[in-house]
């Protein structure tokens, strides 16, 4: 079969593209004719050894994917579309081949009404999301969340996600995408780039939730706007190396909390694909922008989102 794969981690220049022996499924395992896979940025940690773990190689690039059951296998029947969104780590290989082998306790059933293309263009931001507010972020109905960066994907998604929670959301982006966040359910908006930012956050109420996409961290502003034993997650901004405000955050029983989508078990997945399966039938959770490319493209894809160059996009590879 051909594949987008590395023979060893490192710099994109270690990526190829060729034939790859076909995957055998094991007794555990559905295999899964691959019809688009997506390339996210947690991809190109994995593949320059940025995230430490386990992987075999040579090792197919990619974790999310959407495709069509193979042959009957674990309750799932042949000509099934189905995605996954945790290949390519932890032992795993990965998506960007024309056929893939997934443990059944991580593949999950597009549901009926869903565009395919489109659940696995937000499965990644979508699950981020989901885990981020719920399982870590422990939102109420009737708290406040923050989350900078409304204007992307994986923002849109927990401003959705967290209206429909019953809270209260403000949202930051840009100018451009403010009008975005409000369609989505923000119920007060910030252009990032006003310069009296802080201040206007502030003004607006205290915090429960605060959830930065952009990956700056900064602790010190973040840590001011949080209520009594409000609580940050961390998502993004793997070099980052901010200033924790230690007294702020003991004195008010406030907290901060890492959290990375591929440390989650296969609970806190099927979890999330649970959840976000009824939205993705009902229309929700569509992602910006999608660009198509094929799995040859796969190193200018991971070049790209490199140097930054993909913001507000999600990139499907199809075989």
């Amino acid at each position: 079969m051909r594949a987008a794969y590395v023979e060893r981690l490192g710099g994109v220049a270690e990526i190829r593209f060729g034939e790859l022996p076909e995957p055998v499924a094991g007794p555990g395992d559905v295999a899964v004719d691959v019809v688009a896979v997506s390339v996210n940025p947690v991809d190109t940690f994995v593949r320059s050894g940025l995230y430490v773990t386990e992987v075999p190689l040579p090792l197919v690039l990619g974790r999310d994917l959407v495709g069509r059951v193979a042959a009957d296998a674990r309750g799932f029947r042949a000509g099934e579309w189905v995605w996954c969104n945790s290949l390519g780590h932890a032992g795993r290989q990965g998506a960007a081949a024309e056929r893939a082998v997934v443990p059944a306790d991580r593949l999950y059933r597009v549901p009926e009404g869903a565009d395919p293309l489109d659940v696995v263009a937000m499965a990644h931001p979508a699950a981020t999301a989901y885990l981020a507010l719920v399982t870590f972020g422990r939102v109420l109905p009737g708290e406040t969340v923050l989350v900078a960066g409304g204007g992307g994907n994986v923002g849109g998604a927990l401003i959705e996600l967290a209206a429909a929670a019953g809270a209260r959301v403000f949202a930051t982006a840009s100018a451009a995408d403010l009008g975005r966040c409000r369609d989505l359910g923000a119920a007060e908006v910030f252009d990032y780039r006003d310069e009296r930012l802080s201040d206007r956050l502030a003004s607006a109420g205290p915090v429960d939730l605060f959830v930065d996409t952009s990956g700056r961290n900064d602790l010190e502003a973040a840590v001011r706007l949080l209520a009594w034993r409000g609580r940050i997650v961390l998502l993004a901004g793997a070099r980052s190396r901010p200033v924790l405000p230690a007294g702020e955050l003991y004195m008010h029983d406030r907290s901060v909390l890492g959290f990375a989508i591929s440390n989650a078990t296969a609970a806190d997945l099927a979890e999330a694909a649970a959840a976000l399966n009824p939205r993705f039938a009902a229309g929700g959770l569509r992602p910006r922008r999608v660009e198509h490319r094929t799995l040859a493209d796969a190193a200018e894809t991971h070049r790209r989102l490199e140097r930054g160059e993909v913001h507000g996009r999600v990139v499907l590879l199809t075989p």
